[in-house]
């Protein structure tokens, strides 16, 4: 009973009705306004991944799942197994849902990273010849069709014809008795054929009258001639009937045999449609999905300081009673957390805006009391966690931003609003302790449960007699209705913990209480709140409630799993600003917040000398470490914002790099590229020079030609050969120069050049002064080269050189290439020769050319028979280093360069 209540407190139904609109069929609808609370962890990782798989394919291009044609059969394939007749319409909307399921199938098979939809859609039977004889016996119109049999088709055929002769006759006597008809038209009465007969003149056309118009004018008679065929139609309108009924009977057999699998077609369709429906919610919602934190390893439970002499008593006479409890693994994480009723509420109702909250609940932490100003927001976020835990635990995404983590809790019980009842007889306060007292029996039967599955989770107890019982069954984890919890309460009676100061092990239950102890003395109040949260502490995962009592403030100083979080209040504007502040315990403001709606100011202020003292020092203390948080989390925010530009400025730079880089490699490629084309136009004159000496007559002055060209051609493409570019002539202030002093920010008049110290006296106005040679600059930015500089880069050059002298001692002497020219002296042309003879010859002229280092065989082309002998020939002499065939402007395949050794 309380879970159903703690659903409709937290507006579950609400939400359910806004996730109903995103589905697409009636089956997703009704499940979506249905939706079940999963009761294990695996169903929720089930369906959690369902939504995930789902939103990825409605965010890629095409993946969308398409449920057009997918209809609510269910009611159908009941009547199907009770041997009902189905109707057109109804087998009609079955073969539709079976290719509208196929189509889904195709569509899910066609994805990849999808194996939950994958496994879902594998149990897909969709029975394509039964939706073929469907579309075979039935037409568009749900109706059947001529061809569904032989027989059927005969009937229809005789039919159009006796129809055909009926309207033969008709219309003879409507063009014969035209004064005696009311108007040309032939009507059916009683599945008769008749015509419209003026009453006066009935007798003019004799038959039977089936009706008559409502003022008796007109009168509706079946001419004689017409009683046998109209009687031989009705005869075949009931042939044709039972034709149809037994080709739908024999339809119906079909779908009652395959209805366990069309009922898990139902299923699954509905199950993906759903999936659907929450992917597309939370991407409307621009929600995230959750994340499940697991418990620890068992630990000590804390105690409380104010206990610690008793239980040092206590255990001088016994040995430690201290239970393991689990704590998280990690801390809750929900950041921007957003009420996802005030979203749809802003969106669709024209809303305020939604503000967030930050949630960050450390893993020890057991109980968080929530303080602040009435309207500041303390319900608001009490529904918010409770939504968001529900969503997780129904496999939905949270309206909160990367990363979500939080528990998965078995169960989410809420005391929400005012249970006033003046038919129960309940007043607000008594409204609130029948509530609790149903989460609490909840939570003992959870305990008794926990204690029964779990082993070896607390230490051995001794030196009691207490010993739990073993003998209560395992513990319901879905939402139950109240008749089946008043049955679980009675099978299982609530056993207090073994030991006073032990608790008990913890069940994950999430808790929300709302004014925890008001209505009533606030003294007593106050003291019955702080019991109860601290037995909650040790019988709940979590627990969060609101108060106004300040005694509930200072139990985060007494034990280490209290909490405190407060809705922050503006001053300024006298308005709550519903942001949560975690650690600061919040000021009530219960008068200011009056004065704001309304109440008279002297009220007020008489009410205000009536606040004690201590009271308004506590809240100025509150208030200033309000204003302190509000210091750190501006600066906060700066030091964010500076990141984020550093951050920005880094990327700037770095693509800045990577384009220079890039532009480097460029211009590298493009020195490459000209250098290449330098040396091929320095090869391409040599050789020119070349053929030109061979060509002519070998004078010296031919040679020295030949010797300045060559040097002109390596000034041209040797940067070594280039001058150098003159160095940039520094600057040196004279008199009458202007300068610039950048220390002073004044341009002044040089009245003495620099002396031995490098000082020089310079004006500006009317002031006179002397300064350093450093500090000055010309006009145009340039820096005067002081002695000290100068000495610097002399003692570079110095220790360059020296450098580069002692590389070149190391390095070994190369020897310079020298440019092998052909002449007469080192070429041998054997053309028209026996490869016997030329290897004579080619022998002579390698002893000739070894001066040269080259020589050139002139063999010809021809069959290439001497070609090959003389390659044989140079393969095997020891002189020939390589040998290779001369380049085209040479001779090419004709002439073969020889190297040798």
């Amino acid at each position: 009973m309380i879970q159903a209540e703690t659903l409709e407190l937290l507006e579950w139904p609400r939400l359910c009705q806004h996730l109903a609109t995103f589905a697409a069929t009636k089956l997703g609808v009704a499940a979506a306004l249905d939706l079940a609370i999963p009761a294990t962890q695996a169903q929720t990782a089930e369906l959690l991944a369902q939504t995930q798989e789902t939103y990825q394919l409605e965010s890629r291009a095409g993946g969308a799942l398409s449920f057009e044609g997918i209809q609510d059969i269910g009611t159908s394939l009941q009547r199907a197994e009770l041997q009902g007749l189905l109707s057109g319409e109804e087998l009609l909307a079955i073969a539709t849902t079976l290719a509208g399921a196929r189509q889904l199938r195709r569509i899910i098979d066609s994805q990849a990273d999808v194996p939950t939809l994958k496994e879902l859609a594998a149990q897909l039977r969709t029975y394509p010849e039964l939706e073929q004889e469907i579309h075979r016996c039935i037409d568009d119109r749900a109706q059947v069709a001529d061809r569904a049999t032989p027989k059927l088709a005969g009937i229809r055929v005789q039919m159009r014809q006796l129809r055909d002769r009926i309207y033969q006759i008709l219309q003879g006597i409507l063009q014969r008795q035209s004064n005696a008809v009311q108007e040309q038209l032939i009507t059916q009465r009683s599945g008769r054929f008749v015509i419209p007969v003026k009453a006066p003149q009935k007798d003019a056309i004799p038959g039977i009258v089936h009706d008559s118009s409502a003022s008796g004018a007109t009168l509706y008679v079946e001419p004689h001639s017409t009683v046998n065929l109209n009687n031989q139609m009705r005869q075949f309108l009931r042939q044709e009937q039972a034709e149809e009924e037994a080709v739908r009977r024999a339809l119906t057999e079909q779908v009652a045999a395959v209805k366990p699998d069309l009922d898990r077609l139902v299923v699954v369709v509905t199950t993906l449609d759903l999936a659907a429906a929450k992917a597309r919610y939370s991407f409307w919602l621009q929600a995230n999905p959750p994340k499940f934190i697991e418990l620890g390893e068992p630990e000590l439970a804390p105690k409380n300081p104010e206990k610690e002499d008793e239980e040092k008593e206590e255990e001088e006479n016994s040995e430690n009673s201290q239970l393991l409890i689990r704590n998280l693994r990690s801390q809750i994480t929900l950041r921007q957390l957003r009420h996802p009723l005030l979203v749809w509420q802003q969106q669709h109702e024209q809303g305020f805006p939604v503000v967030p909250v930050d949630l960050t609940i450390g893993p020890h932490i057991r109980v968080v009391a929530i303080t602040g100003p009435n309207t500041g927001g303390k319900t608001v976020t009490l529904k918010t966690l409770g939504l968001a835990a529900l969503m997780a635990k129904a496999g939905m995404f949270v309206a909160a931003r990367e990363p979500v983590e939080l528990p998965w809790f078995d169960n989410i019980l809420a005391d929400i609003g005012d249970e006033q009842s003046l038919q129960q007889s309940l007043s607000t306060f008594s409204g609130h302790i029948r509530r609790i007292s149903r989460i609490l029996e909840v939570l003992g039967n959870k305990s008794l449960g926990e204690e029964e599955g779990e082993e070896n989770l607390n230490l051995p107890i001794t030196n009691t007699s207490a010993t739990l019982s073993t003998s209560s069954p395992a513990p319901i984890l879905r939402l139950r209705t109240s008749t089946e919890l008043s049955t679980s309460s009675e099978q299982v009676p609530h056993v207090p913990c073994p030991m006073p100061h032990a608790p008990c092990p913890i069940p994950k239950s999430l808790v929300l209480l709302d004014e925890v102890g008001a209505g009533t003395d606030p003294s007593e109040g106050s003291a019955l709140a702080i019991a109860l949260l601290q037995y909650l502490a040790q019988h709940s995962l979590l627990t969060v409630a609101t108060t106004h009592f300040g005694e509930l403030k200072a139990l985060k100083y007494q034990d280490s799993r209290f909490e405190n979080a407060s809705v922050e209040f503006d001053d300024n504007s006298m308005q709550p600003t519903y942001r949560l502040l975690w650690g600061i315990p919040g000021r009530s403001n219960a008068l200011t917040i009056a004065k704001r709606l309304g109440l008279l100011a002297s009220i007020v202020d008489e009410a205000q000398t009536y606040v004690g003292g201590a009271s308004q020092d506590v809240n100025q203390v509150i208030a200033g470490l309000e204003a302190q948080r509000r210091k750190q989390e501006t600066k906060a925010r700066e030091a964010t914002q500076l990141l984020h530009q550093t951050e920005k400025l880094h990327r700037e730079v770095s693509q800045k790099a990577a384009a220079l880089q890039e532009r480097e490699r460029e211009l590298k490629i493009a020195q490459e590229v000209a250098v290449n084309e330098a040396i091929g136009s320095a090869k391409s004159e040599i050789a020119q020079i070349i053929r030109r000496l061979q060509s002519g007559n070998q004078t010296a002055q031919n040679a020295q030609q030949a010797t300045e060209t060559l040097n002109q051609i390596s000034e041209k493409h040797l940067p070594s050969r280039q001058q150098p570019a003159k160095p940039k002539p520094s600057f040196m202030p004279k008199v009458g120069d202007r300068i610039r002093i950048p220390s002073l920010g004044q341009t002044a008049e040089v009245l003495s050049g620099p002396d031995a110290n490098e000082e020089l006296s310079v004006r500006f106005g009317i002031m006179k002064m002397t300064v350093k040679l450093g500090e000055i600059e010309s006009l145009d930015g340039q820096k005067p080269e002081t002695k000290a500089q100068l000495a610097k880069a002399a003692a570079q050059a110095q220790a360059l050189a020296t450098a580069k002298a002692k590389q070149a001692a190391a390095e070994p002497a190369k020897p310079n290439p020298e440019i092998a020219i052909r002449t007469a002296n080192n070429s041998i042309d054997l053309r028209g020769a026996r490869v016997s003879d030329a290897e004579i010859e080619i022998d002579r002229a390698l002893s000739k050319a070894v001066e040269y280092g080259v020589l050139w065989i002139i063999h010809g082309k021809g069959t290439g028979q001497l070609r090959r002998g003389v390659h044989e020939f140079l393969a095997n002499h020891p002189q020939v280093s390589r040998f290779e065939l001369a380049s085209q402007k040479e001779g090419g395949a004709g002439v073969t360069v020889v190297y040798l050794k």
